[in-house]
């Protein structure tokens, strides 16, 4: 591989970032077409049902793409879909060369797109790569495991509280803290809460135009995102406003919902009384959501980190105390040795406004 190859696998990547608020249940992926040295085409995946990467760089570059060399992020689809087939576009289009990032791992794809490709003459070349993995990390984790990509999200202060005694929390963190949590929300297509939250804070868990990346992206805003409420008894109140919602589920354990009439539910198998979260998991990889972020308190997040459900755990800090009267972060196993903890690697620290955001994760 060039240092060309390289840089244009670069652009494809950042392209493919672009659709990062829009593309579910799809990945994200971009695309960069070179003839003779020059870009001829760009393309990125809006949303779902509309046109690939590479139909979007095809449509770009048009004559120019009979002998072009084709830089995408993933590798291109050999079935018919919601949209044409992007392996036979690219033959038909007579492109020469085929760079992809890596495999797709979706079963009705899995290394077909390249080998359509091959046989019809295009070389085919792999250049993996870590960025472009993270680019489709929940995809990767729907298709491998069968379970969706988690992220969990907490705020505390710097003495690791969340809330007062009173269960007061409005707010522990910045303007700008919460403002950042809408990009998380937008990258994700469901988003999970517990009853404890919703009876404590009330909370809408939407995705509100506050950002301009993704105040200016339409498609960002334009499918609301599904709410999962871990309920295992409903006890959710009536009055809640993610209840007015017909984006929103009560998950609860079976033979529940059928007792109160309740309409909007899924029921799931019980694990001691509570809605068994492995279960739960694998029920959201099956309805198609990729990235999922659980906004929560400290008991679902705790049972979460101790069944090694969480993929990215981001906690925000805000240089505030409240003391040991507050609300503890995390509602954890009890431990009687050190070989015990939870180990987590730091993968990110950043400041945002006053606090900063931590991002970990299980090595």
């Amino acid at each position: 591989m060039s240092l060309d190859d390289t840089k244009y696998m670069a652009l494809a990547i950042r392209l493919g970032a672009l659709g990062r608020y829009s593309t579910h249940p799809n990945p994200c992926v971009g695309c960069v077409m070179v003839h003779q040295g020059q870009i001829v085409g760009e393309g990125y995946h809006v949303k779902a049902g509309e046109g690939h990467a590479e139909a979007n760089a095809l449509a770009q570059a048009g004559d120019r793409s009979k002998g072009s060399t084709v830089y995408v992020t993933l590798e291109p689809c050999s079935f018919h879909g919601r949209t044409p087939s992007c392996a036979e576009a690219l033959i038909k289009a007579g492109v020469s060369r085929v760079v992809a990032a890596r495999e797709d791992p979706d079963s009705r794809n899995a290394g077909k797109g390249f080998a359509k490709l091959r046989d019809a003459g295009i070389v085919v070349d792999l250049l993996p790569s870590e960025s472009a993995d993270q680019l489709v990390r929940g995809h990767l984790k729907r298709y491998c495991e069968q379970k969706p990509f988690i992220r969990l999200k907490l705020a505390m202060t710097l003495d690791g509280k969340t809330a007062l005694r009173n269960g007061n929390s409005k707010w522990i963190t910045s303007d700008e803290a919460r403002a950042d949590v809408q990009k998380l929300r937008a990258e994700s297509s469901a988003i999970v809460t517990g009853v404890q939250t919703v009876i404590d804070d009330d909370p809408r868990l939407q995705v509100r135009e506050i950002l301009p990346e993704i105040k200016h992206r339409a498609e960002a805003l334009s499918v609301e995102r599904p709410v999962y409420i871990l309920d295992s008894n409903l006890r959710a109140p009536e009055s809640a406003q993610l209840l007015t919602r017909d984006s929103v589920l009560q998950v609860c354990v079976e033979g529940v919902a059928s007792k109160v009439n309740q309409a909007r539910y899924l029921e799931m198998p019980a694990n001691q009384g509570r809605v068994c979260l492995e279960s739960f998991v694998a029920t959201l990889a099956e309805r198609e959501h990729s990235m999922v972020l659980f906004e929560c308190g400290a008991t679902l997040a705790g049972a979460m980190l101790n069944r090694a459900l969480v993929d990215e755990l981001i906690i925000y800090v805000a240089p505030r105390l409240i003391g040991s009267s507050g609300r503890s972060l995390l509602d954890l196993q009890e431990i009687d040795r050190m070989s015990e903890l939870v180990e987590l690697s730091i993968n990110d620290v950043r400041q945002i406004g006053p606090d900063i955001r931590i991002s970990a994760g299980r090595d």
